[in-house]
């Protein structure tokens, strides 16, 4: 995510990734879809499921509208390429 906010000292990277995908699993059709979430996730409420999706609401807006700058990425594709040659197989 964009931001450095977290709805709990508990929330790792980890979860957070457990997060995405129980998002791409339980759609907004889903009966009960934030307990299943919850569920997906572990260790974690309805209510921090929903904050964090909030959360995640807010910085893609943020993304979209220019407030939040995509980091820029050096382009140095010969040290790609010397690690590819280096690859032993």
């Amino acid at each position: 995510m964009a931001s450095n906010k977290v709805t709990s000292p508990k929330w790792t990277s980890k979860k957070n990734k457990m997060f995405e995908n129980a998002l791409a699993i339980y759609d907004k059709e889903t009966p009960d879809r934030w307990y299943n979430i919850a569920m997906f996730v572990g260790d974690t409420t309805e209510v921090e499921i929903k904050k964090q999706y909030e959360i995640l609401v807010e910085d893609i807006k943020n993304i979209e509208s220019g407030k939040v700058p995509l980091p820029s990425y050096r382009r140095n594709f010969s040290s790609a390429e010397k690690r590819l040659r280096d690859l032993k197989l």
